[in-house]
């Protein structure tokens, strides 16, 4: 990929703000850490910056309030699956309590064939093979957090079509840990109650965590890695902020409706 270094006189390009939800688990903000080491060896010159809606620091509000100091622009990068009450709500909440930003926000990560390459990565490091793909005893069960935007539960539907395509046609069902239905333990059963009695566990999860190491641990055969630093979703993680920052001039006070329309 091609430096973002701006020729003399060019306003630099806008600040990539990797926006992470947070978490208690330290793992969590090292493994983002790591992601965001990744996005930078891909694009070299580019202000990357991680910030958190809660629970660590650096605190959203703050990094934003900064980059209005610096009189940045910036496109926000949910570091989040699918959409939900943090993208339509939380990140435009943020962008709108500093109105002198230019900035707008991103799509969430999924879906795309990125995650899905990323997903079925962290399968086969776990112990995933090509006879599974083949056999009519595997299924595979997609968790994630949840959210009670019917959106969101779309998305992941959508994103496990794409996996179970790429792992040959094997059945996937999207498992949720919170906020909708089913369980991961409930989807394991209407895998099991068809015949898949080799049930894999994708984690649908930027990086450990309560929620991911609880879809973990209801795994009855093997379990994946958070996606956490894979090559890919650094890629995704610029090709969401290109498709951000070539949209349209960044705004000062992206409306919250526009935002949440994303």
């Amino acid at each position: 990929m091609q430096s973002s270094a701006q020729p003399p006189g060019r306003r630099p390009a806008p600040a990539l703000v990797a926006v992470g939800h947070g978490s208690r688990d330290p793992r969590a903000r090292a493994t983002l850490a790591r992601l965001l080491t990744r996005v930078r060896e891909l694009r070299p010159g580019l202000d990357v910056r991680l910030a958190h809606i809660e629970l660590n620091a650096p605190l959203l509000d703050d990094t934003l309030a900064a980059l209005a100091d610096e009189g940045r622009e910036a496109v926000l990068v949910p570091l989040l699956l699918a959409p939900g009450h943090h993208v339509t709500h939380d990140l435009p909440a943020a962008l709108a309590a500093v109105p002198g930003l230019r900035a707008r926000a991103a799509e969430p990560l999924g879906p795309h064939p990125l995650l899905v390459e990323a997903l079925a990565d962290r399968l086969a490091e776990a112990g995933w093979t090509p006879a599974d793909s083949a056999s009519a005893a595997t299924g595979v069960v997609l968790a994630s957090a949840g959210s009670r935007d019917p959106r969101s539960a779309a998305t992941l539907r959508r994103i496990g079509a794409a996996l179970g395509e790429r792992l040959g046609g094997v059945p996937v069902v999207a498992a949720y840990a919170s906020a909708a239905a089913p369980t991961v333990p409930e989807a394991v059963a209407a895998l099991t109650a068809r015949g898949r009695h080799r049930v894999a566990v994708a984690s649908c999860f930027t990086a450990p965590g309560l929620f991911a190491a609880r879809a973990a641990a209801h795994a009855p055969w093997i379990a994946a890695d958070p996606l956490g630093a894979h090559p890919a979703l650094a890629r995704l993680v610029l090709h969401r902020y290109d498709g951000a920052a070539r949209a349209r001039t960044l705004h000062p006070a992206t409306p919250a409706r526009e935002l949440a329309a994303i």
